[in-house]
């Protein structure tokens, strides 16, 4: 398909976007999906979407959680703007698939027949669905589907393990970004600390019951971390948290568990402190808006925040920082770091918590379709009583009124009672 009169594209793949011009892919309104690819360019046969938590979260709740809504949405988009971009989030995801044709010129080192993930976003990568999504439930965050995709020079992709089952390795390489820069800025953190004191950095991950939290408490783990705190908002995450083991079976994720509403500063910064915080280093693994205050407050003077949830909002990060007087350095994940693919798969291979973790929440996806889906069906069926009660109440009504223009009228019933008006007269 590769088209004989086109010469090298951008690497960058600023030759496929429509509107508006000169801007980056991810910026782009509108990209140009024609799998006809350019010489540097990939074109993928894809499998399955991963949507990122943001996106989903934000299409479930406009939707009321009826999959039929959310299906229709995801197509429009997709349809409209050539890539999978939420309007409302600006995120996207990844996705899986096999590589179908490969350009000359591409520096991928991918072969046609590879089944890769993408490590770069949808909201930047030319997409066309062409099944329908007849295959996905609406009510989960991977969509099994059939379409193509392209891979710009400067794209990466994966090609997927045989070791791993593809929804697994999907959902690891979807926040592969987290651990790698946790390890990171916790291992630089470590060995300037180790210059000083035998303590390791004390870690916050907000958020570490979730697939990237999970990553990046085992990853802070790795890389010196003295004390891992995690917090999530329930007593089923923080349940499931604490059953996570390390490595070495008896380690656990976490040296403390703290349930605390990440969007609640005040309670957030006290939990952290009270688990043996301030944090040296506060991870934001958390889908929600407004957990910058808590992440900010729960840092000790001189600390850094990663944030990595496409949920926020940087403005208040920054504002936020400045109105507390908070000396800490503010990090945005931006989802690359060399190696971060491998350093995820090796997390999830040699981790038996974090393992288990992604098996129960991979595993969870057909009974929360299920589950969705179920109170789709009750919302529609208590929709479809309550009109039928109030045609019954209408048909009443209708009834009550035929039976009044039956009966005669007072004035007609007494013949001595003429009608006011002509009496008038």
């Amino acid at each position: 398909m590769t088209g004989s009169a086109r010469t090298a594209g951008s690497p960058l793949g600023l030759h496929r976007v429509l509107e508006p011009a000169g801007v980056l892919p991810q910026a782009a309104w509108r990209l140009d999906p024609d799998p006809r690819i350019w010489p540097d360019e990939v074109l993928v046969s894809v499998e399955r979407l991963n949507l990122d938590a943001a996106s989903f979260r934000q299409l479930h709740a406009a939707s009321a959680g009826d999959p039929a809504v959310i299906k229709a949405a995801v197509l429009d988009i997709v349809a409209s703007r050539g890539k999978m971009q939420n309007p409302v989030t600006g995120s996207g995801g990844m996705l899986t698939g096999v590589v179908a044709e490969v350009g000359p010129d591409s520096p991928l080192g991918l072969r046609p027949g590879d089944r890769i993930a993408t490590l770069v976003s949808l909201s930047l990568t030319p997409l066309v669905i062409t099944d329908g999504l007849t295959a996905w439930d609406g009510a989960s965050e991977q969509v099994p589907c059939q379409g193509h995709a392209i891979l710009f020079g400067r794209s990466i992709a994966a090609v997927l393990p045989d070791d791993l089952p593809v929804p697994l390795s999907l959902a690891v390489m979807d926040v592969c970004g987290a651990p790698a820069l946790t390890h990171r800025v916790v291992s630089q953190l470590a060995d300037r600390l180790g210059e000083v004191s035998a303590k390791g950095p004390v870690v916050a991950i907000l958020g570490a019951a979730g697939k990237s939290g999970t990553l990046s408490a085992a990853a802070a783990r790795r890389a010196g971390a003295g004390r891992v705190i995690g917090v999530v908002p329930d007593q089923r995450e923080a349940a499931m948290l604490r059953a996570a083991t390390g490595a070495d079976g008896r380690c656990k994720l976490a040296d403390a568990v703290v349930i605390a509403d990440a969007r609640d500063p005040i309670t957030v910064a006290a939990a952290v402190q009270q688990a043996g915080g301030p944090a040296d280093v506060t991870v934001v693994c958390v889908d929600v808006p407004g957990c910058e205050g808590g992440a900010i407050l729960a840092t000790a003077q001189g600390g850094t925040v990663i944030f990595f949830s496409m949920a926020t909002s940087f403005t208040a990060a920054a504002l936020g920082a400045e109105g507390v007087a908070a000396d800490v350095t503010m990090l945005v994940g931006n989802g690359y770091t060399p190696g971060h693919a491998q350093l995820a798969l090796d997390l999830i291979r040699s981790e038996p918590g974090v393992r288990a973790i992604f098996d129960a929440r991979v595993d969870d996806h057909p009974r929360q379709a299920d589950q969705r889906s179920g109170q789709a069906e009750q919302r529609s069926g208590q929709a479809e009583q309550r009109s039928g009660q109030a045609e019954q109440r209408s048909g009443q009504a209708e009834q009550r009124s035929g039976q009044a223009e039956q009966q005669p009228s007072h004035n007609d019933q007494l013949p001595g009672h003429a009608d006011p008006q002509r009496r008038r007269a």
